[in-house]
């Protein structure tokens, strides 16, 4: 394990511009950027995923190069490793990829909580596969599943991001080649018993190269099992990647094909989706739109698509290009990120209304040699404290290991405090785990009004529970000494 801290706390207050066009505006709340550390390669190089709040209250990623260099015979820039970061502008390596060799799994794609507390993910490759799905129980990182440990790779090939886990507790994931006809698969991993199997194998006219992760939408009564919701990044009826419905069992749905209209105005090349409170589903695509630099859409679980932007409306695409994902913030608004573009042509952090007001947060490259960092991919995420934080791929304080290895930022836009649930479905009994930040002397957990036993973890960022008798659909609540503390979602009380 190394461990890092790295620079001073740097901080920005962003202050709104004039607006250039109605619909992409700097004419939002104040807004406060803080870069949190840089990458130096031993704690990891070019992260490009995002991050996920862990049961003790810090934010875990991957980076998809740096880490131990005992290997770098079989990964010249490091085969990645997985870090965390709290807000004290530190920055650990927790585990590092090929320590041994040969290496069973390098260059990861990212984390996913799973309900038993450990994290999940899975790699693009190793030394006998073409990648792996992973479990990560600290300090351990052990293979659960080996993608194309023979050929012709019909169980998939190099996923692109991480899992998911499904309500019935299994591990849901795409890989971007490999299947029945080499396009790419969608398939569900036990991890209990590391069983495979692959749900579905796509064909180039239902799309190819799923890059993103899955989503499980909220059950319905139509649909009690709670589908997956996912994308191509290409193929499809007009060959710029798709949005598709995908059940449990394996029946896939196509939703809609984007370049369905003149020049791909519609975008192309989505990535992934999120449910937001509406019940609609969230985009973006990274090419494409009015001015080929992609878009933000919403579409309906029946398929219907409405673009909420397009990119490089503003002179020297102010407003930004290549968005890089979404996550809605407890103030009912989208977050996000784009790749480049922004005032100095290498990203921005953005907000977006419901309604399509969009407004630029934050420009990259704000100090001198970027140490603020550069070129943000894996969007952001909203963690308990209200802040958003993300990371960018380059940029970063120069060190002796590389000049642009990256950094962790956050952006505050004045929300506070609330809690997550983890499932955010359940029937009465089901044990949730949730999460939070101060939770010292919490007196109350309620479910929608039913009190629960609860116990607060050591580090008071988790509560264990169970859904109580008497529980119904709707906001948990905990009070705790400095205040109440409310979902950010409503919790699904089921069958």
């Amino acid at each position: 394990m190394s461990v890092s801290r790295i620079g001073a706390l740097l901080t920005f207050v962003v202050l709104p511009a004039a607006a250039q066009v109605q619909d992409a505006t700097d004419t939002a709340a104040t807004a406060v950027f803080q870069s949190i550390a840089s990458f130096n390669n031993d704690n990891g190089y070019k992260p490009y995923t995002a991050l996920v709040q862990n049961t003790d209250g810090l934010l875990y990623g991957t980076t998809l190069y740096g880490g131990a260099v005992a290997n770098q015979q079989f990964c010249d820039l490091g085969c990645g490793v997985i870090f965390s970061t709290g807000v004290l502008n530190d920055l650990n390596a927790q585990a590092d990829f090929c320590t041994d060799f040969p290496c069973p799994s390098m260059y990861p794609n990212g984390l996913a909580l799973g309900i038993d507390g450990h994290l999940y993910g899975t790699t693009q490759a190793g030394y006998a596969n073409y990648g792996v799905v992973f479990e990560y129980a600290a300090p351990f990182i052990d293979t659960i599943y080996d993608f194309c440990a023979s050929s012709p790779c019909t169980d998939g090939a190099v996923p692109q991001a991480t899992v998911v886990q499904g309500r019935d507790g299994k591990l849901y994931g795409t890989t971007e080649g490999g299947g029945a006809y080499g396009y790419g698969t969608v398939f569900k991993v036990n991890p209990t018993n590391d069983a495979h199997t692959t749900l579905y194998s796509f064909n180039l006219t239902d799309g190819s190269s799923p890059f993103a992760a899955l989503i499980q939408s909220a059950p319905t009564v139509s649909d009690r099992e709670g589908s997956f919701y996912g994308t191509t990044y290409a193929g499809g009826a007009n060959g710029g990647g798709t949005v598709f419905r995908i059940n449990p069992s394996g029946a896939l749905t196509t939703l809609y094909s984007f370049c369905a209209q003149t020049n791909c105005t519609d975008g192309s090349s989505p990535g992934v989706l999120l449910q937001a409170a509406d019940g609609d589903f969230y985009g973006t695509t990274q090419f494409g739109g009015a001015d080929n630099a992609g878009t933000i859409f919403r579409m309906t679980a029946s398929g219907a698509l409405t673009t909420l932007h397009s990119f490089c409306a503003q002179t020297n695409c102010a407003d930004g290009e290549d968005p890089t994902g979404l996550t809605q913030g407890t103030d009912g608004n989208f977050y996000g990120t784009t790749e480049t573009g922004g005032a100095r042509g290498v990203g921005t952090v953005f907000q977006i209304t419901p309604a399509g007001k969009l407004t630029r947060l934050y420009s990259f490259c704000t100090q001198a040699y970027c140490a603020d960092g550069a070129n943000p991919w894996g969007g952001v995420i909203q963690a308990t404290n209200g802040i958003f934080y993300g990371t960018t791929s380059a940029g970063g304080i120069p060190n002796e290991s590389c000049s642009e290895c990256g950094t962790v930022f956050s952006v505050s836009v004045g929300l506070g405090p609330f809690v997550k649930t983890l499932p955010t479905t359940g029937t009465l009994g089901t044990a949730v785990t949730i999460l939070g930040t101060n939770l010292y002397g919490a007196t109350s957990v309620t479910f929608n009004g039913a009190p629960a036993v609860f116990t607060v973890n050591s580090t008071a960022s988790a509560i264990t529970t169970s859904v109580p008798a008497g529980a119904t659909t709707g906001k948990v609540q905990v009070i705790t000494p400095s205040g109440t503390l409310i979902s950010n979602v409503a919790f699904q009380v089921g069958p």
